[in-house]
């Protein structure tokens, strides 16, 4: 998925997928997001530091660099 198309698909996902899964009785549901880029130059030290904080901002279970 594109990052514009992210923007655009996001609410309507909640609306046509999520709303009818919570709208039944005792569902609980998990939503997860994984995120996966592919930077052959490696990721700047100033992108990293903002990454990481912005992702614990947002309260991310988890978040890391893994470098291939």
């Amino acid at each position: 998925m594109s990052a514009m198309r992210m923007n655009r698909d996001a609410s309507k996902i909640a609306d046509e997928v999520v709303q009818h899964l919570t709208a039944l009785s005792g569902a609980e549901v998990k939503i997860t997001l994984e995120i996966e880029a592919e930077i052959p130059d490696g990721v700047p030290d100033d992108v990293f530091r903002t990454v990481m904080e912005n992702c614990k901002t947002l309260k991310f279970k988890n978040q890391s660099f893994e470098p291939e």
